[in-house]
């Protein structure tokens, strides 16, 4: 079994604040051997009737496990999911539980309570560069093509029919078990046009027409897919400026897979790794800072940052993605820098090993390569 050590830390992490852990992330993400990879655990899958049996009496189950390390799995399939956890936080603080699901806690009707100061959220996103290496870090264009998911990150040629046979599950054992739509047919269709269209501009009334179904339609399916982590909905960071853009926001799909796969790519130019990188630098500062609260930056000239941290009672840190440094165009980051002087300036660029500063005119813009980003927002975030 692969160990992913960063993972499995986060989650013994996790459960010293709090002895309740909500781990969520889409399917096939990898969280339930994730799991089963800590040590001394007790595994529940509760897809399993006879699971399902187990948990009808909460008090009756806690009581035989208490003091356990548990995990239960898929705990969405139980008729009310938040009622064991919320007895397990108030009632066996000595029993310690991992719940793993594939939506937001309380993103649907079945969560009647979102067990608010009782437990620690982790999300487990697609792969990251700390993955790379637990899975033995072949090159980047591999994992843009074939995306995070571990089972089709492995396969030696893309898994093109597990694409569609990944929606049919997620159709039927996550839309239908939590919010339980109608019009598959138009809801799948929007999602392929997002997951094609990744990184756009989000406007509910283009897709309208596609899809068959109105405008508020539109806009419940992008609440859904954003709830179920599998877009990730970009607003822009404003401060109200007249100049700047404050209302459309950008989406991009989950996994870089999905796109190259709904994009009818089977193999990468290099433009293309460009636009991947941006959902990669997307993900792993997602999977690092634990946030949607990532955005972008936009301006009525139509300058434009590609990805702003804001950072608490601080400057924003501003990012331009490049494959390569060397492809880089400062005139975005100096637009923002104009109306934001004292921000961190930072180009992330795969080519870059080693970190360094440059000066444009009264402007210093930081290089650096995704590993230095973590480690310079880590720091950030501790200080």
């Amino acid at each position: 079994m692969i160990q992913r050590l960063w993972w499995q830390n986060r989650l013994e992490q996790a459960w010293k604040k709090r002895s309740v852990v909500w781990l969520a992330g889409v399917r096939r993400a990898g969280k339930t051997l994730l799991c089963q990879s800590l040590k001394r655990i007790e595994y529940f899958d509760c897809e399993l009737p006879r699971t399902r049996r187990l948990m009808d009496d909460p008090q009756g189950f806690l009581d035989q496990y208490r003091g356990h390390r548990l995990v239960l799995d898929e705990i969405h399939r139980l008729a009310n999911p938040s009622e064991l956890l919320k007895i397990a936080a108030d009632h066996y603080p000595d029993t310690k539980v991992i719940a793993t699901g594939s939506s937001m806690l309380g993103a649907s009707a079945k969560f009647r309570d979102t067990l608010a100061g009782r437990k620690t959220e982790i999300w487990l996103t697609p792969m990251t560069t700390a993955d790379l290496e637990a899975f033995g870090r072949p090159a980047l264009p591999h994992r843009c093509l074939h995306g995070g998911l571990p089972p089709f990150f492995l396969a030696r040629q893309v898994p093109e029919p597990a694409f569609q046979e990944w929606m049919d599950a997620y159709w039927a054992k996550d839309i239908q078990t939590l919010f339980r739509l109608e019009r598959r047919h138009s809801f799948e269709r929007f999602a392929e046009l997002l997951f094609a269209q990744s990184g756009g501009l989000f406007e509910a009334t283009r897709f309208t027409r596609a899809c068959e179904v109105s405008r508020q339609t539109i806009t419940n399916y992008l609440r859904v897919l954003e709830a179920t982590y599998l877009v990730q909905v970009l607003r822009p960071f404003t401060t109200h400026r007249a100049s700047e853009i404050v209302a459309a926001p950008k989406v991009y799909a989950f996994d870089t897979g999905f796109v190259c796969y709904h994009r009818g790519w089977t193999s990468l130019r290099q433009e293309d790794l460009g636009f991947l990188w941006e959902h990669l630098v997307l993900n792993e500062l997602q999977a690092q800072l634990q946030t949607r609260r990532i955005g972008y930056w936009r301006d009525k000239r139509g300058h434009e940052v590609d990805l702003i941290v804001p950072r608490r009672g601080q400057s924003p840190f501003a990012l331009e993605c490049k494959w390569s440094a060397a492809d880089v165009d400062l005139t975005n980051l100096k637009a923002f820098a104009h109306h934001y002087p004292t921000s961190k300036l930072i180009v992330v660029a795969q080519d870059v090993d080693r970190s360094y500063q440059r000066r444009s005119g009264e402007l210093t813009i930081t290089y650096c390569g995704l590993p230095a980003l973590i480690s310079d927002l880590q720091k950030d975030s501790h200080d």
